[in-house]
């Protein structure tokens, strides 16, 4: 099956897969085409150029000068849970701190309790419909964590519905299994709950997903720096990639401990939050291969704090962008606000925040094939309603994606829409 998309303006169109995450200055300097063609062969891009001819049986479609794109890729998400969060809201709004409510076994726990009561296609039922909602919103890779099980049974059970849900899901699912979410409320020591995880679970989880990528929450109330230390050192001597949530509220020295790692070649391959980390741990971040994960929905629902993105990505780092969507502090499906709230809060350029929700943030997943458009790499596009990209960065609160294709497939708003010319 082949698709010819004429006269686009296309974005991100490198002659080959870049192999990296964009840094610094690379972040803004990327290549766009205007009066463009774009040529998929089955689930990839064939070739990009102007003037190309379709084969024969080839479906066309004229994007009339609009913005064609990578697919957003959302690399931070908690898309799976159950329950609801409104009272804790509630509380928030009233002046209660997040950190004093996790303290009074609200936040992530009140969700932990909701999923373990939860049945395995509950949980993938939920998580389907959210899928589909980010789908239609431009996001054809999308992460999604374990954390709301914080037991062997639980997050084997959580990492099992959400391979369910991924199924037929016409996009990419990528789990991560958040092991350190939280400390357990409900047991009776919070040490012994740790050396659990770290003896028991993990190694359950390592032998049902071999390589996946391990997670945890450093902060205060959460995982102690020291045990995120024991936990992500015991995973990477099982092979697994880490990931870490550090300095959304408290800088507590995962930046340094992060660079003794890249020091030893086994640099962790995210930290995603920054809100309260200094411009020089900003800096010590940009030197190590670690991405940067921006989430500027959390603050615009949380607290109204934001991580510098700007700093991040003068110092020569590399920064990604996702949703963080969860019912507690980040209740956002778009990737197209992200990237509005990227360019008011976090300071970074257009062009850079359309960056950070594509190549980099399928950098942060260990993904090369998609985020641009080029020859070989995964057909996963999205066809804007614009044929000014800052304009995806300038308006909010609606949807700009006109059309998305996946692996060289139409699926919003229908295969029909091809014979329309869209």
């Amino acid at each position: 099956m082949s698709l010819l998309v004429r006269n686009a303006r296309v974005l991100l169109a490198f002659g080959s897969t870049p192999g990296a995450a964009l840094r610094g200055r690379a972040m803004n300097d990327w290549p766009a085409l205007d009066a463009a063609d774009v040529l998929i062969d089955g689930a990839a891009v064939a070739r990009v150029g102007r003037g190309l001819k379709a084969p024969r049986g080839a479906t066309e479609i004229d994007a009339a000068g609009r913005v064609l794109m990578p697919g957003f890729v959302d690399c931070h998400t908690h898309a799976c849970w159950a329950g609801d969060r409104l009272d804790e809201w509630e509380l928030k709004r009233a002046g209660t701190p997040y950190l004093d409510i996790l303290a009074r076994g609200g936040g992530i726990m009140s969700t932990v309790r909701a999923v373990r009561a939860a049945t395995p296609e509950q949980l993938a039922a939920a998580l389907r419909a959210r899928l589909g909602r980010m789908l239609a919103l431009g996001s054809t890779t999308i992460e999604v964590k374990s954390g709301y099980g914080l037991s062997k049974a639980a997050e084997i059970k959580m990492l099992n519905a959400i391979a369910q849900a991924a199924n037929g899901f016409a996009g990419t699912v990528v789990p991560t299994a958040l092991l350190g979410h939280a400390i357990d409320a409900d047991a009776p020591d919070a040490a012994a709950f740790v050396r659990q995880t770290i003896d028991d679970t993990l190694p359950a989880v390592s032998a049902a997903f071999p390589g996946i990528a391990l997670d945890a929450y450093c902060e205060h109330g959460a995982w102690s720096l020291a045990d995120c230390r024991d936990l992500f050192e015991a995973a990477m001597r099982r092979g697994h990639p880490v990931r870490v949530h550090a300095d959304q509220f408290n800088s507590l020295g995962m930046i340094a401990l992060n660079a003794q790692w890249a020091g030893a070649g086994r640099a962790a391959r995210t930290i995603d939050h920054l809100e309260a980390t200094r411009a020089a741990d900003l800096a010590a971040l940009a030197a190590t291969p670690t991405i940067g994960v921006l989430l500027p929905c959390t603050g615009l629902h949380t607290d109204g704090r934001y991580a510098n993105g700007r700093a991040l990505v003068d110092a020569g780092g590399a920064a990604a962008l996702a949703t963080n969507v969860n019912p507690g502090t980040s209740p956002c499906h778009a990737m197209p606000m992200a990237i509005a709230l990227a360019v008011r809060f976090n300071r970074l350029g257009p062009r850079e925040a359309i960056a950070a929700a594509t190549v980099n943030a399928a950098a942060a997943l260990g993904l090369h094939d998609r985020g641009i458009v080029a020859p070989g790499a995964r057909a996963d596009l999205i066809l804007l309603e614009h044929r000014d990209e800052r304009v995806l960065a300038y308006e909010f609160g609606d949807n700009p994606v006109a059309l998305v294709i996946v692996g060289g497939r139409i699926v919003k708003p229908s295969s029909e829409c091809a014979s329309a010319g869209c």
